[in-house]
């Protein structure tokens, strides 16, 4: 039996139309088939990869600590080093006050563990999030996504949640004093790579503060350097109460976190003990390609390159059929007219060697966020690809 039926037959499957590709390995910004395939990866496994599959350092990082230890107890019992260093690394990545890390194993538990810290903190129980937002689908973070269409088969879910538009400023008075937190994307991904525009970042941080309510800024997706700095707040001159990571952390490693102040994270020490408990999150093996990661943004300086490298997309992507790209960093959305015109592009891309995707809130723009160690190099050949597939799938759908 081959693989792809095994895939089908055993493991389950998440939509009726699986892309079915076949990877035997991956190194940098390509992935190999079993057949002799080559794909440049232009999506990151959606965020993850920041650094390229299989950096070196990740693996040494990995292969160091698999000769010590993997699991050895529940989170937050035994003093780990590679737990202690990725929050100490952590931390110094940002403002002063956020100096506490809870390690977790995914986004969508990070979101969780922040949506209890901040009801447990304040003593609240309204949330607020955007609409089109993403934030997991466990029934936490689903309750707070923004799509409808996500969320209806799954009800009951979360009580006392209410949406708001991103990037509208009027809409900030439905926070209260009744609200807990604001859970909110720094930069909305699913939406289609959508900027905060007009100070809005900085007027919702001054509504959060005037009543009282937590700002949790989810950077799971923009996080990491994928907008050119560290964190994508930077850009907006504010600071969160609650800062949300994974994805692009580990290096493909499965970790994720919620930082926020010592005075804060607290809250879950007491009344009761083990507010908050996981029994892999913090994966000394996953910490430790994490630091690697970390450590690899920095020490190549990779930030630096990041503007330079979505502007050069953004010259070579002209095409009729693209209406506009939108982009912070390489987290970039380019829009076609339709859905139907960008799945027969996007299929095209990967026939000729470049995959791509689309966001689950924004069916008709392409999703372009690949690892930031592409060179001008792969740019160009990738973006020679998408223009090739674009006139491809046009004389096939005309």
């Amino acid at each position: 039996m081959s693989m792809r039926q095994l895939f089908l037959q055993h493991q389950a499957q998440t939509s009726d139309f699986p892309l079915m590709i076949e990877v035997e390995k991956a190194k940098g910004v390509y992935m190999h088939g079993s057949n002799g395939e080559r794909y440049l990866d232009l999506i990151s496994g959606i965020g993850v990869s920041n650094v390229g599959h299989r950096h070196p350092r990740v693996l040494q990082a990995i292969h160091e600590q698999l000769d010590k230890y993997m699991h050895l107890m529940v989170y937050g019992e035994f003093v780990q080093a590679p737990q202690a260093k990725l929050a100490e690394a952590l931390t110094q990545t940002l403002p002063e006050r956020l100096n506490n890390v809870y390690l977790l194993n995914s986004g969508t538990e990070a979101v969780e563990g922040a949506l209890k810290l901040a009801k447990r903190y304040t003593g609240r129980t309204e949330l607020i999030s955007c609409r089109n937002a993403y934030h997991g689908s466990t029934q936490g973070a689903l309750s707070v996504n923004g799509s409808e269409s996500f969320k209806n088969a799954f009800r009951p879910l979360l009580p006392d949640v209410r949406h708001i538009q991103y990037n509208h400023l009027p809409d900030l008075q439905d926070i209260t004093i009744r609200t807990a937190a604001v859970i909110i994307e720094t930069v909305q991904g699913e939406a289609g790579v959508r900027v905060a525009t007009n100070d809005y970042l900085q007027h919702l941080r001054a509504r959060c503060t005037e009543v009282g309510a937590l700002l949790i800024l989810d950077e799971i997706q923009c996080g990491f350097g994928r907008t050119g700095t560290f964190w994508a707040f930077e850009q907006f001159g504010i600071e969160p109460d609650i800062l949300l990571c994974a994805k692009g952390m580990g290096g493909g490693m499965p970790i994720g976190a919620f930082i926020a102040p010592q005075e804060i994270m607290a809250a879950f020490k007491t009344d009761p003990i083990l507010g908050h408990c996981t029994t892999f999150g913090g994966h000394p093996v996953s910490c430790a390609a994490s630091l690697a990661t970390l450590q690899t943004i920095q020490e190549e300086k990779l930030l630096e390159g990041v503007t330079q490298k979505a502007e050069l997309f953004k010259k070579l992507l002209v095409h009729p059929r693209i209406k506009e790209i939108r982009n912070c960093g390489l987290m970039m959305a380019a829009e076609f007219e339709s859905f139907e015109v960008l799945k027969a592009v996007i299929d095209r891309a990967i026939l000729n060697g470049v995959l791509t995707d689309w966001f689950l809130f924004c069916d008709n723009s392409m999703r372009i966020a690949p690892p930031l160690v592409i060179t001008a190099a792969e740019i160009q050949e990738a973006c020679t690809v998408i223009l090739k597939s674009i006139d491809e799938a046009t004389e096939a759908l005309a």
